[in-house]
């Protein structure tokens, strides 16, 4: 296709060359999106399939934002929608003198984390953090928003954004140690 208007016109249509394309051109970063809520890559796999089958079975971009953000916030509904199926959304209430104070992490020598390690130690925190901070962070809700999303108290979406921030400093702060240990 030439450009995102002929695209978005072939979809309408229903054309399978411009759906291929679209598939071609969103799914891997489309793909990333749905592994950072899921944690799971046969999950987030499930999850892209069916957020492309609800795109294609109902092309319904009116061109309010770009294709991109429109697939995106596709994808993470999707993957809200599969968590909240599999009541994988915790909705723990902790109290503010119960959080743990955050390690400091601030990278000594310059030593940034790559994305991809990143990317993982995201993956790895507990449902409910997890879903809390892809919204808080990559999809810039506010914890209000966050709250009527999730169906959750906002207070609960402050905890486990605390909590996530907490469990990813250690953990970055544990894989430094290791990787300090083999230099």
């Amino acid at each position: 296709m030439e450009n995102e208007t002929e695209l978005v016109k072939g979809c309408r249509a229903g054309k399978d060359s411009a759906r291929k394309e679209l598939y071609t051109l969103y799914s891997k970063q489309m793909l990333a999106v749905c592994y950072r809520y899921t944690g799971d890559m046969d999950v987030a796999y499930d999850v892209l399939h069916d957020g492309f089958i609800r795109i294609f079975t109902n092309f319904s971009f009116r061109g309010e934002s770009s294709l991109g953000t429109w697939i995106t916030k596709i994808m993470v509904t999707q993957a809200l929608d599969y968590l909240r199926r599999e009541r994988k959304i915790e909705r723990l209430v902790t109290y503010e003198e119960q959080l743990p104070d955050i390690p400091d992490i601030t990278a000594e020598n310059g030593d940034a984390l790559s994305e991809e390690v990143l990317m993982k130690f995201v993956a790895e925190l507990p449902d409910g953090c997890r879903t809390v901070f892809n919204l808080y962070v990559f999809e810039e809700k506010t914890h209000k928003e966050i709250a009527k999303a999730l169906h959750i108290k906002e207070h609960s979406s402050i905890s486990q954004l605390h909590r996530a921030k907490y469990l990813l400093a250690k953990r970055i702060k544990e894989y430094r140690k290791h990787e300090e240990g083999k230099k």
